[in-house]
């Protein structure tokens, strides 16, 4: 799975899109995850959606998706589309009805009177905090009544205890389903319900409360509430129906949810697979425990180990390395380690999930805060280097020409990174050595070997100090991963096993050949297969 930006600009992105499908085939993905794309009015990048049924004219329109559609699936390719369940635009038409008290919409969102405060003002009903910092209630004055936004006051909360706010939003499934599309992405899915009573959050313990602290409170009654899983496996029962009724493939549903281990496998469906949920939620592990360049094969290990030890084994593991929310590979963990995790999620069971851009080891761009875009960010300049999520969001960069082959306009919507001109897909492309060479053939490997049907699959995590090993145990053999984390050499013993793949061409090993021991190159990978 691979995730695509089509950022905002003049000329027709996702014709931009459509012509890199070919990209995507030509490097092995089979699945791409299209970010934002339905009319909005961009205050949080696309995520305020002010029409489900329109693509953004800045994308190409309806017709311009419907092209791609019918492109990917000549190449073979599956599209996703972002599903924003838990709030919309304030320009959406749903909630000026809902302002106006059009019949119908009244309680299409949250709404409360508030309470009013001994001074004889009309406050908000709570101490909610706005994950984009202030209080999550915002009084609409033709209303009369305090609307409920999770992020951005331009983004109000749907309200899904109104039955015909879950209906309307299936209908927009339904839409988009009878369009082609593989499946959704749903995002933001642990604040799609939150407490009926509108009770207090508690504090945080050491963190007073400050609306500007997003983490002052704990919150327990806006998040992960029992009602949301609920809500998540009836969109997966009527996708379901849907492909059942069509008699269609399975559409797929990922989920997005920063939540603890047992929460987090909730959104998969219950542990018994009586109720459905995502088919699979995204698994942050590895980019939420190891942050920087000082990780140990302990930090992996456990990384690894949490996640399918807490995985009902009905379900289907992924690994996510990087995202538009995160700090790219080679900023966070050093350019170094690009290929060895990329070997990593490539040699793991499950979904591997792809950042655009985390092929060719793209890092973290330089953005001012008069240039950025991240609508949290921008509020404090004076903090945005550290909050700022734009940095991981410069173009894709495609060659060395002006804005790195992104578009054709004067400026990009953020600067293109500074070291474009030597870090692009077509430089990368010439290169076998380069990290996109070597993402392509960790792509083949794992569908020639890891990634085919079998009834036997063990995984083992282990290694000495400085290796990780990995150890997988299928139906047509037993195949090897070893990382050395180490800036030094480390050797390894082996009970002859054959060499597959090596993330260090500059080794120069004999693919092929049979090895009763390996010294690996300081953050090396290897893969073997038992001879």
């Amino acid at each position: 799975m691979y995730q695509v930006i089509p950022q905002k600009r003049k000329t027709i992105v996702i014709s931009g899109v459509k012509a890199k499908l070919k990209y995507l085939k030509d490097i092995g993905i089979t699945g791409a995850w299209l970010s934002p794309i339905f009319k909005s009015p961009g205050v949080d990048q696309g995520y305020d959606i002010s029409d489900y049924y329109t693509v953004d004219a800045v994308f190409g329109g309806n017709a311009a998706l419907k092209k791609v559609l019918w492109e990917a699936k000549m190449l073979g390719l599956k599209i996703i589309l972002d599903f924003v369940p838990n709030h919309t635009s304030d320009q959406n038409e749903w909630f000026k009805k809902s302002v106006n008290g059009t019949d119908g919409y009244e309680d299409y969102y949250v709404w409360n009177e508030g309470k009013v405060d001994s001074n004889g003002t009309r406050v908000p009903p709570n101490n909610w905090v706005s994950i984009f910092k202030g209080s999550s209630w915002t009084w609409n004055e033709q209303r009369k009544k305090f609307y409920l936004h999770q992020f951005a006051t331009q983004q109000p909360d749907l309200n899904y205890s109104n039955p015909k706010v879950m209906e309307a939003m299936k209908k927009v499934l339904t839409y988009w389903l009878d369009q082609g599309v593989d499946g959704f992405r749903v995002d933001a899915v642990p604040y799609i319900m939150e407490d009926k009573e509108l009770r207090d959050e508690p504090l945080t313990p050491g963190h007073k409360y400050d609306q500007n602290d997003v983490d002052c409170v704990e919150r327990i009654y806006t998040k992960d509430i029992d009602e949301t899983f609920d809500v998540v496996y009836a969109i997966r029962t009527h996708v379901d129906e849907y492909a059942k009724n069509k008699k269609i493939t399975t559409r797929v549903l990922m989920s997005e949810a920063y939540a603890d281990p047992d929460k987090t496998m909730r959104y998969y469906g219950t542990s018994d697979g009586k109720k459905l949920g995502a088919h699979f939620t995204f698994n942050f592990n590895l980019l939420t425990m190891i942050q920087n360049k000082d990780f140990k094969v302990a930090d992996i290990a456990k990384a690894i180990n949490l996640w399918m030890g807490k995985m009902p084994k009905i379900y289907t593991p992924n690994w996510v390395l990087g995202n538009h929310d995160n700090h790219r590979i080679a900023s966070r963990l050093g350019s170094e380690n690009v290929d060895p995790f990329n070997a990593l999620t490539a040699f793991l069971p499950g979904v591997m999930v792809t950042y655009n851009g985390e092929e060719i080891g793209m890092t973290d761009g330089h953005v001012t805060c008069e240039e950025g875009q991240d609508p949290v960010a921008k509020k404090d300049c004076s903090t945005y280097n550290a909050t700022s999520r734009d940095f991981e969001r410069t173009p894709m960069q495609w060659d060395d020409s002006k804005n790195a082959g992104f578009t054709v306009n004067e400026k990009p919507w953020l600067p293109v990174a500074d070291n474009y001109k030597e870090l692009n897909v077509k430089k990368e492309k010439a290169s076998p050595t380069s990290h996109l060479s070597i993402y392509k053939s960790l792509i083949q490997f794992r569908k020639k070997y890891v990634n085919r049907p079998s009834k036997k699959d063990k995984l083992i995590v282990g290694g000495q100090s400085k290796v990780l090993k990995l150890y997988r145990e299928r139906d047509e053999g037993s195949y090897t991963l070893l990382f050395n984390v180490a800036d030094v050499r480390q050797k390894v013993d082996l009970v002859k096993q054959k060499l597959l793949l090596t993330t260090k061409p500059s080794a120069q090993r004999q693919i092929g050949s049979i090895l009763e021991d390996i010294t690996l190159e300081p953050h090396e990978t290897v893969i073997l297969k038992t001879a």
